[in-house]
This record gives C-alpha cells, structure tokens and sequence, in this order.
C-alpha cells in the first residue's frame, strides 16, 4: 500500500476515527507538529484492543498516548547517559591493556600481530585495522587531543585515539583480540569472555538506538544474553525453559549495567527509572502500568535488583 502525505487534521481524523479520546484538538496539533505522528504512533500498539483490531481500548486517549512518548523519551535519556558511562570506561580498559602489553605508537598497538591470527579471523582483523585507521584520520582533525599529540610528538596514543572511535568499532575490536587480552579484560568487570562478546554489541545497539531517538522501550536485541543469577533471585517466570524477561529486551539492558557499572550508579539507574515509572503510573488510566513493564521486559519487582550485591543479599 502506498502511503500519502497526511495533513495534521487528517492525522487527528485518523485517530479518532480508531477510537482515541482528543479532549483537546488544539493541543494535539501542536504536538503533532513539534513532535512528528509517525513515532508518536509508534506507542499505540499498548492501546489498541489486539493486534488484529485496530481499534482503541475504550477510553483511551491522546495525553495517554503522549504521556508514554515522553517516558520513553525520559527513560532513553536515563540509559543514555549510563551507557555513555560504561563507553568510556570500557575505551579506558582497552587503551590501557593494549598499550601496556604493545605500545603507545599506531604502529606498534595497531600492527595486526597483537592480535587473533587464526585463519577465520585475519580478513577481519585487517579490515576492522583500516576502519580504525580511517576513523583516526576523520575524526582526528576535530579532536584537539589528537591534534595535540600529532602536532608535538607524531604519533597519537591509544588512550586518546578511543575518544575518535565510535562504541561499535571498541565492541568489534574486542572480538579479534588475542583470548588472554580479551580475559584480563574481562576479568576487570568480574566477567567470562564470552558475557562481554555478548555485552558489548547489545551496549552499541543500544547506544545508537538512544542517540537517534528511536523508540526503546519495547526494543528487542537480536542476540539474547544468558541467564544470570538476577534472573534466579527475582524469580522471573519460565516459559518452556526460557526466561520470560531480562533475555533479549530492556530488562536485559539492565542486567548487563548491572555487571558494569559501579554499585553507586547502578542504584542511581534504578530510581530514576522508578520514578519515571510512577509518573507515567498516574498517567495512564485506560491500561495499566503492568502492561507497560511486560512490553519492557521488567518483572513488577525490578527494583529488588538494585539491593542484590554480588552474593544475592
């Protein structure tokens, strides 16, 4: 079906007529206009009775349907900046391992040999070296530091040269490294190699997903992360096996931040996503909040995960 330019009072059209209240039309233009139809659709799928009617609950309305647009867009600034957290300092464990163990110089922290060199993996590791090297001559330029050091010294060192480097060449650059430097990594977040391989992807996703303002709430990874014990001491249900939440949605997201982020910020995390949690609770009235939480992936009790220490107390 070809889609046509819709006005915004046809859009307004269009959403009454699938049963949503617009108490205030005025109001509904000018948030339309500022804030686009498409993605303020986006969330009327917790509104409408099924998949297959398109209808509306009864009683729903716009400031509902708005009111979950912007709690997403509080709670994707809220992850935002605890990933931007766990970027830089994964950027600060991977400069220093690889410049401790091969060198400050390109040359020598970026010569293929410092890393996997089994058949499978050298086409990759040649190409991921020359997306480096080209992300380094880029962004190089806008960066003062790198400026700096290319300037007085010649060389740019690791530890600046991560600044440059988007989270998605880190995430893939852990994955031609040599195994014992991907362990001593591992082993600074009290981790397996193999939770980190699977970490990392899903924190660049994620990243982008939040800086480009893509709807997150619902998002789910392509990759599921492994049980863990939070999945055990929240006593999240099973389905033929399988965890039902904390695998491959936002819950998912909040078990891998709480692997690598610092205790005090984690917590931090926490209530300020139960307060916008409560906030959008006193919004809603056609649905309920627990319908939001199972499209999130978040069992009732999430909030438990902040006081469970490494032993589970």
């Amino acid at each position: 079906m070809i889609k046509t330019f819709k006005t915004i009072d046809e859009q307004i059209e269009i959403l009454k007529s699938k049963g949503l209240n617009i108490d205030d039309i005025e109001y509904a233009k000018a948030v339309l206009l500022r804030e686009n139809y498409f993605f303020i659709s986006g969330y009327r799928h917790l509104f409408l009775k099924s998949s297959k009617d398109r209808m509306f609950v009864p009683g729903a309305s716009f400031k509902e349907l708005y009111a979950m647009f912007n709690f997403d867009r509080q709670i994707r600034n809220i992850f935002f900046k605890n990933i931007l957290i766990v970027e830089n300092n994964a950027k600060s464990i991977f400069s220093y391992q690889l410049s401790k163990k091969y060198g400050i110089k390109e040359k020598d922290y970026l010569n293929p040999s410092n890393f996997d060199r089994s058949s499978d993996k050298i086409r990759q590791v040649n190409d991921l070296l020359k997306k480096i090297k080209r992300q380094i001559r880029v962004n190089g330029g806008q960066h003062s530091a790198t400026m700096h050091y290319i300037s007085n010294y010649g060389y740019v060192p690791f530890w600046v040269v991560v600044k440059v480097l988007s989270f998605g060449l880190i995430s893939e650059l852990y994955t031609i490294m040599k195994y014992e430097d991907q362990k001593d990594i591992a082993q600074v977040y009290g981790i397996s190699v193999d939770s980190l391989m699977i970490y990392l992807p899903i924190l660049a996703n994620f990243r982008n997903l939040c800086a480009h303002e893509d709807i997150l709430y619902d998002h789910r990874t392509q990759r599921p992360i492994e049980d863990t014990k939070y999945h055990a001491y929240l006593d999240i249900e099973k389905t033929d096996g399988e965890y039902i939440y904390g695998k491959d949605d936002l819950f998912a997201l909040v078990i891998i931040l709480k692997k690598l982020l610092r205790e005090e910020d984690f917590t931090l995390l926490i209530n300020e996503l139960s307060y916008e949690i409560d906030i959008l609770d006193g919004k809603l009235d056609s649905i309920g909040i627990d319908k939001v939480l199972d499209r999130m992936g978040f069992p009732v009790n999430f909030r438990e995960i902040a006081r469970l220490d490494e032993y589970g107390n």
